[in-house]
């Protein structure tokens, strides 16, 4: 057995209590789905999960911990997100940006995977999640967890990814939906560039938010 079931219970509704918090993720597939559509809004989804199998795969190996034991990398790491997290949020802002209803083309795809991805690899409160969250589910060295057999360390880091993943795509599965039935009142310029605007100005809050945490 991987995972001690209570454990595991325990973990799905921390993780459900995260994932359904509002932040970067959400506002990033939100815009994206609102903006460019159902197949827009999906590659934004796969893109929030391949950053999480990176941030796993980071875990797993320990360079997680490496990266927030040193303030120089955490806090370089944070910069970095926040100004990503301020240039998509300033492409909002753009009353011509790239992000228009219909979008819908290969580039447009394309384009709401990577920021997807690069808004979940660089946010450091990710790597805090990992390091935070995991090590209250995951067995000690010696492979036991409340003296039920498990499989090692990051072999239990995979299992627990792969629901936190589950969980994630079911969420975000949902707001796309919501989102693509939204768009039928979306079809207004004026509308348009309302959304596409209040969605720049948060992203814009979380970069000055992480910056604000890091540099303050």
């Amino acid at each position: 057995m991987f995972l001690d079931p209570a454990v595991l219970g325990a973990f799905v509704l921390a993780v459900t209590a995260i994932v359904v918090s509002p932040g970067p993720d959400t506002m990033l597939i939100l815009r994206y789905a609102l903006t460019g559509g159902r197949p827009i809004g999906f590659a934004a989804v796969a893109g929030v999960q391949m950053g999480l199998l990176v941030h796993t795969t980071l875990a797993a190996a320990g360079v997680s911990a490496i990266i927030a034991s040193s303030p120089l990398l955490f806090d370089g790491m944070a910069i970095c997100g926040a100004a990503y997290l301020g240039w998509l949020g300033l492409q909002g802002l753009r009353t011509s940006g790239p992000l228009s209803l219909g979008n819908g083309g290969t580039g447009g795809a394309a384009r709401a995977f990577r920021d997807a991805a690069l808004c979940n690899i660089l946010n450091p409160k990710v790597i805090v999640l990992f390091l935070a969250l995991y090590p209250n589910f995951v067995g000690s060295a010696d492979g036991l967890t409340r003296g039920v057999a498990t499989a090692s360390v990051p072999l239990q880091v995979a299992v627990l990814s792969a629901v936190l993943i589950a969980i994630n795509v079911a969420w975000q599965t949902g707001l796309v939906a919501g989102a693509e039935m939204a768009r039928r009142w979306l079809t207004r310029i004026a509308v348009q560039h309302t959304v596409a605007r209040i969605t720049g100005v948060v992203l814009l809050a979380f970069a000055v938010g992480l910056l604000w945490e890091h540099l303050g």
